[in-house]
């Protein structure tokens, strides 16, 4: 099975086969929020409900109107039984433990990167038209093209000398289909680095410490709430501390997202010091036995030195009240920023352990490319991306599902192509 079709199939989940002799004639399904337990649905049926049925009749314009205007969705059959079951999980469309199939976690990337995949693809395009062969001139433009999209140096010469191999071990004289094997090395490159786990560091059965650092204006304070959102989802009980007491309206913004959630916010008074509001707020989430605790910071990245000892504080406090902790300490950045981004992470990286980055507004930049440039500069895993201004658009970092996101339109005519030969 080739690199394309392999990675499509597990990023948009392999078409379940229909079980021979069954039929359903309609159903009637709508999602609210992207998420609806299957344990809700409970449907009459004559026979045994396939994946595919549920899969292909989602939103069915053939769906009768009476149907669709039933409090619960339901599957009518033909000659149907008063036998009730619940309808079954699809194997091959898994969902997360946060409620998405793969398909729709798969579409959140690709339409976050849309952006980028505009400006850097329609170059890349462009540049294999213009070089119907792959040589050295042809090398040097995709490099620039690279560097553009704020891949980064470093990446960008691993990448072009995999690529240079790869063309000269498969005698690859024709450009078309050099997206495909772009995109599987920059896989390649992102995961070879990937020694540590992109999964949060959650305690079981004890109290979770989740610091957030970064400057001003990169959107923590909303990631932090997107956060709370996601791990409310799992069945977490979160609190907020508002950490960030000197930036004006910091709190009250924080507060904001605590009841659009609907979680707690431990919180003082404006110009307090940030050190008391963690100690408040662990020994409130010790009372009120909560699972994870997220800390706001303050973010004022001109005061470094000031701005670094309050951190440095932060972190003394936390740690002695719980051993270990922080657990998470999670540093948010700006995709829009590109290599300042850059600059911001190895500043943060020098005064305090950063354990994972969140990469903010990556639906807003056209330079989506800073992901690997991260990565492969400081080592440090890319844990959260924000795809979107929805709630679940915070989204826990997928390299294959970034690279097809960067590709999707041509790494889809490719794979069509293929097919169509494999069928001739």
């Amino acid at each position: 099975m080739s690199f394309l079709k392999r990675m499509k199939e597990k990023l948009m989940g392999a078409k379940p086969e229909e079980v021979e002799g069954q039929s359903v004639e309609t159903i009637a399904e709508k999602q609210v929020d992207d998420v609806v337990e299957p344990a809700e649905l409970e449907v009459a049926v004559q026979t045994v409900v396939t994946p595919e049925v549920v899969e292909e009749s989602i939103d069915s314009e053939q769906a009768p109107q009476e149907e669709k205007s039933q409090s619960k969705e339901e599957i009518v059959v033909e000659e149907s039984t008063t036998e009730v079951v619940k309808v079954e999980e699809p194997q091959e469309e898994k969902k997360s433990k946060w409620g998405f199939s793969a398909f729709s976690i798969t579409e959140k990337f690709k339409a976050g990167l849309e952006k980028t995949r505009d400006s850097f693809t329609s170059k890349v395009n462009d540049l294999v038209a213009r070089y119907r062969t792959v040589d050295e001139d042809f090398f040097e433009e995709l490099e620039d093209l690279l560097l553009q999209a704020d891949v980064g140096f470093e990446t960008v010469m691993e990448l072009m000398d995999k690529l240079r191999f790869e063309v000269q071990r498969q005698n690859i004289k024709d450009t078309s289909g050099i997206q495909s094997i772009i995109s599987e090395k920059l896989v390649e490159i992102y995961e070879s680095s990937d020694d540590e786990s992109i999964e949060l560091n959650i305690q079981d059965g004890e109290l979770t410490v989740i610091l957030f650092v970064g400057v001003n204006g990169v959107g923590k304070t909303t990631t932090i709430g997107k956060l709370a959102h996601r791990l409310k989802q799992e069945g977490k009980s979160v609190i907020l501390a508002a950490g960030d007491t000197f930036r004006a309206g910091a709190i009250d913004q924080l507060q904001v997202w605590g009841d659009r959630v609907g979680v707690e916010v431990i919180k003082q008074a404006e110009g307090s010091d940030p050190a008391a509001v963690m100690y408040d707020a662990i020994r409130a989430a010790k009372n009120r036995g909560a699972d994870v605790l997220i800390c706001d910071t303050a973010g004022r990245l001109q005061n470094k030195v000031n701005l670094m000892n309050e951190l440095e504080k932060v972190h003394r406090v936390i740690s002695r009240e719980i051993p270990n902790a922080p657990h998470e300490v999670l540093l948010a950045l700006d995709a829009t920023t590109g290599q300042n981004a850059l600059v911001q992470a190895q500043t943060f990286k020098d005064a305090t352990n950063v354990t994972g980055i969140v990469l903010t507004k990556l639906d807003g930049t056209a330079k989506g490319g800073i992901v690997l440039a991260i990565r492969n500069k400081l080592h440090i895993p890319v844990k959260f991306v924000g795809l979107g201004e929805k709630m679940d658009d915070l989204q826990p970092f997928d390299t294959e599902r970034y690279v097809y996101g960067l590709f999707a339109d041509a790494l889809d005519q490719q794979l069509a192509k293929e097919e169509e030969l494999n069928e001739q």
